[in-house]
């Protein structure tokens, strides 16, 4: 259905395991499309989530919002009279490391999954893509991973992702950017150098060089380094009218504290992303090196009934912790797409789920969100087309698996605590 890749994100990341133990109709209608009414089955959905290192930050909110999506799928499942369950989560922690991740993505796998939600950072999503999702054939949905390399990437079409390319990201940035300095502006661009960072700072440049704006280099700086002075000489140099550094807390907190000792950095002429929004600056970063600045992030439409819905579902929960955060709804909407795919194609082999992702959640079909699960289970055990939105807004997956359309806010950092400026919605080939 794609050349090399279908795919699902942003960054930062979690999974899922859809595995399970097929029982009554599951082999006469494992390729779907028909009525799987009578499909019985047991599916475990694992999650591949960041639970140590540099994006643990992220991963209470994902995790509880991964298993939000279980209950209500159950909930859903039965009220639809389905003669199938979803298993509890399964849990693999990627230590936001790409070995471990393809390690943890291996174990759910041999642990029954056959659907994974994950992982968050797009430098270990690429690697369980190609070495795990493709090879066993298990489709991967990451709800964070935002790299653009991923869209090409040769994962035989078992990737794919609910957070957007920063493809588009990187085009809300630069209107963001010229908004506050101008078009014609100087602007320092670094970022770590893994494909997140380079991915972010590189459609960054490229689409502010294009509205005639001037780009100082990027510095793309090591992750691990141990020091970081003359990197952040290198970013300062030059008297840039502002700086966009794309970064998560570790390093960045060794990384700002070296840009605050050059005595030429402000914070408030700076813009970052995802990887560096917070509920508030943590301790890890020095206040002198982030209080202040702005950035962009993929958001759920606040103006969105189903997003009105599904805050309610979460702070009413009794599940830990009781603070949103971002991508909590990219991976509830990614856990949702193992499901229905499952259904869909009455089957729980990795080839016939893959198969139905992007169906299920694109044209043509009839519009369900997670609200209305119950209905859209119904519609699909008739054979029926359904166009699933998440509570992250439209999927409308590419036949790369990628949302074509996508929503940002822009955000500021005002005595150390976010606050979200406003929202805008991109659409791909605007």
């Amino acid at each position: 259905m794609r050349g090399q890749k279908l795919l699902a994100i942003a960054g930062a990341a979690a999974v899922l395991s859809l595995g399970v133990a097929a029982c009554g109709d599951d082999d006469g209608d494992s390729g779907g499309g028909g009525d799987t009414s009578s499909a019985s089955f047991d599916l475990t959905v694992g999650a591949l989530i960041p639970q140590t290192g540099d994006l643990s930050i992220f991963a209470p909110a994902g995790e509880k919002a991964a298993n939000l999506a279980v209950e209500q799928a159950n909930a859903a499942l039965e009220q639809a009279g389905a003669d199938i369950t979803v298993n509890d989560l399964t849990v693999g922690d990627t230590e936001t490391k790409p070995q471990a991740t393809v390690q943890a993505a291996n174990k759910l796998i041999s642990d029954g999954a056959s659907c994974m939600a994950g992982a968050w950072a797009s430098a270990d999503t690429i690697p369980a893509g190609q070495s795990v999702a493709a090879k066993q054939q298990v489709p991967l949905i990451s709800p964070a991973s935002t790299s653009p390399e991923i869209t090409d990437l040769p994962d035989d079409g078992y990737v794919f992702r609910t957070a957007p390319s920063d493809a588009l990201q990187g085009q809300v940035l630069s209107d963001a950017v010229a908004e506050q300095f101008g078009a014609d502006a100087t602007i320092s661009v670094a970022a770590r150098n893994d494909a997140y960072g380079e991915g972010i700072a590189n459609q960054f440049s490229d689409a502010f060089s294009a509205n005639g704006g001037t780009i100082n280099g990027p510095v793309l700086y090591d992750p691990e380094a141990s020091s970081y002075d003359s990197e952040a000489a290198d970013i300062v140099s030059g008297n840039p009218d502002g700086f966009v550094i794309i970064d998560f807390e570790d390093p960045y907190g060794k990384v700002g504290a070296a840009l605050v000792r050059t005595g030429d950095f402000d914070a408030t002429k700076l813009w970052t992303a995802d990887g560096l929004a917070f509920d508030k600056v943590p301790d890890t970063i020095p206040g002198d090196a982030l209080d202040g600045a702005s950035g962009t992030r993929p958001a759920t439409p606040e103006d969105s009934d189903v997003a009105t819905a599904f805050n309610t579902l979460y702070e009413d929960s009794s599940l830990k912790p009781k603070e949103r955060f971002t991508f909590d709804a990219q991976n509830f909407d990614a856990v949702s797409l193992c499901v229905l795919a499952a259904v869909a194609a009455g089957s729980t082999e990795g080839p016939d789920i893959q198969a139905k992702i992007q169906e299920v959640a694109s044209a043509p079909g009839d519009k369900y969100d997670y609200t209305t699960m119950a209905d859209a289970i119904t519609a699909l055990q008739s054979g029926d087309d359904i166009d699933f939105d998440g509570v992250s807004g439209p999927l409308d997956l590419d036949d790369n698996g990628d949302p074509t359309v996508a929503t940002y806010d822009t955000w500021v950092y005002e005595n150390g605590k976010l606050t979200v400026q406003s929202q805008v919605e991109k659409e791909s080939g605007e």
